[in-house]
């Protein structure tokens, strides 16, 4: 089944590439891997604002990386010139998490991209990464994750 078939199953439609909001490149292709710049938690509605230990649950912030997952295949979809089919696997995702300086479960809350890359790529999906906390992140997101693929 193809990328773009399961993510039908999952009911996401990719959006386009966000573009970047500094002076920096979305993606950079060396080789076979593809760097993919911080991506933001935003959804069609905007940014998804919050500190997870403060006023945002779990479930809310892993919900923000699932959004942040999204964007990412976004990304790689534009670095592929539309063809999905262009890649080998996830190499690794770096999660950042706006939490308050007691909040420990930032590995639940990036669960919600690896969860995401794992259901939409199966074993592809499965990936290396980081899950960290932050004191504030861009535009007050939420969450923010890199990451770098491994294309065919």
């Amino acid at each position: 089944m193809s990328i773009e078939a399961r993510l039908a199953e999952l009911g996401v439609t990719l959006p386009d590439a966000p573009a970047p909001v500094a002076n920096y490149v979305s993606f950079v292709i060396a080789d076979k891997l593809v760097h993919v710049s911080g991506q933001i938690s935003q959804n069609a509605a905007g940014v998804i604002r919050g500190k997870l230990g403060a006023d945002m649950s779990i479930e809310d912030g892993a919900e923000a990386a699932k959004c942040c997952a999204i964007s990412l295949l976004a990304q790689l979809k534009k670095a592929c010139d539309g063809d999905l089919s262009k890649l080998k696997r996830v190499v690794k995702l770096g999660g950042f998490v706006n939490s308050t300086p007691d909040f420990i479960d930032q590995p639940k809350v990036i669960n919600g991209a690896s969860d995401f890359m794992v259901a939409a790529l199966g074993d592809a999906g499965r990936h290396a990464r980081a899950a960290v906390s932050a004191a504030s992140l861009p535009l007050g997101a939420a969450v923010e994750i890199d990451a770098i693929f491994e294309l065919v």
